[in-house]
């Protein structure tokens, strides 16, 4: 097949990005608009204010994106856009701008969902390291400031197919990350912020409890949720494969293994008490104001205004984060008996949680791949790149397809 040239298009929440990739493993330019300057003062994004940035980026970036691989409009061959899940109002200026340029050009439009495009990103840079091997079952962990899941990944030819085993309950890990950051008066996003400072404190000064997840048969669960939570299962014991729903979170008929769900509204909260019993709000409010008069703060910055409980603190936090999020993966990892792992989203560019991985992954003999940093984060190569096969498949979009906010992946 000659190279195929497809222009992505993403703006599921606060990223506008655009990007042309060949045939699904070569990225030709990748121009990214960051909103993080608009939503800092406010801890977090705001859905309204992330629609209006994206109306005002989104034609520039994707003329950067066009100019910066050489191509016109008319010489690429399909667009791509993000579909869901994200902020509807987001979503919707990416969709309405490439319905009107595919309409305009008579191009294919291929809809993309955002989580797909996370695992393809992976995909992406190891087949532009030229490892187009890829041994199967894939487990796949989509880790980041909104969501937080776990997927058992299959190729059918050039299509591609997903089981949820896994998701949160309550916060995603970057939403605890960015929670616990603005909690403790740094910035926003908390993810980066923590990573740097937790180098400076004790990740065993502070206990926090492994959450552990009961699902709503304890009787016919028990078993499942041992294994779910990385326990060795009890013999004899009567383990019953119910399934829960990926969008309810009820159990269903007819299931064949346990979930492995995670959650972190608690940890959350074991810092908030942690800050009360400790006495920390005077430090907090006193560094969260010095901070506020420095335009950029670097980590010297945070050094200079965190004492050792609080560096402790953000360290062991982080630590009980990771040893969650690969404890578990890795027992799903062994449930299943996959043969090969890919960690990506926002959070997999964590130091403390890549190095982990590899090396709990090492002793298990299971390879694990992450995407490079900058395509960790939203961007529109992986979407793409996750549209390559669908345009192999010619699996296009009607021009009627709207946002789908909580969309799942299947």
């Amino acid at each position: 097949m000659d190279p195929v040239y497809i222009l992505g298009i993403e703006s599921s929440c606060d990223e506008t990005a655009a990007a042309v990739v060949r045939s699904g493993e070569e990225v030709v330019s990748n121009v990214v608009a960051s909103q993080i300057a608009t939503h800092q003062p406010y801890g977090g994004v705001v859905p309204e204010l992330a629609s209006r940035e994206h109306l005002r980026a989104i034609v520039p970036v994707v003329r950067q994106a066009l100019a910066d691989a050489g191509k016109t409009y008319r010489s690429i061959d399909a667009l791509a856009v993000t579909q869901g899940p994200g902020l509807a109002g987001a979503l919707l200026v990416g969709i309405s701008y490439a319905k009107a340029l595919a309409f305009a050009l008579e191009k294919p439009l291929i809809a993309v969902n955002h989580l797909e495009g996370h695992i393809h990103a992976v995909l992406l840079e190891e087949r532009q390291k030229g490892n187009h091997e890829l041994r199967f079952p894939v487990l796949a962990l989509v880790v980041s400031g909104g969501h937080t899941h776990l997927y058992l990944a299959e190729q059918h030819r050039e299509s591609w197919s997903y089981e949820n085993i896994g998701h949160t309950r309550d916060d995603a890990a970057g939403e605890a990350f960015d929670k616990v950051a603005k909690l403790l008066g740094l910035e926003y996003p908390g993810g980066p912020v923590i990573d740097r400072l937790s180098k400076h404190g004790d990740p065993k000064a502070v206990k926090f409890a492994t959450p552990q997840i009961k699902h709503p048969d304890r009787r016919d669960f028990s078993q499942s949720a041992r294994i779910a939570n990385g326990e060795a299962p009890v013999p004899g014991e009567k383990h019953v494969h119910k399934k829960e729903s990926w969008s309810s979170g009820r159990p269903g008929p007819g299931a064949e293994h346990p979930r492995f769900d995670f959650s972190y509204s608690g940890i959350k909260t074991a810092v908030l008490r942690y800050v009360e019993t400790n006495n920390l709000a005077p430090s907090i409010e006193f560094r969260r104001r010095t901070l506020a008069q420095v335009s950029k703060p670097q980590l010297e910055d945070y050094l200079a205004n965190s004492d050792k409980q609080t560096l402790d603190l953000v360290a062991s936090f982080q630590r009980a984060m990771v040893g969650d999020l690969v404890a578990k993966t890795l027992a799903a990892a062994r449930h299943h008996d996959v043969a090969t792992l890919f960690v990506t989203g926002g959070v997999a560019a964590n130091n403390e949680l890549r190095q982990t991985f590899e090396q709990e992954a090492a002793r298990e003999g299971l390879p694990v791949y992450f995407p490079s940093r900058p395509l960790s984060t939203d961007n529109a190569a992986m979407i793409a790149a996750a549209a390559y096969p669908k345009f192999v498949a010619r699996d296009f979009a009607e021009m009627d397809f709207s946002a789908e906010a909580g969309m799942a992946l299947r």
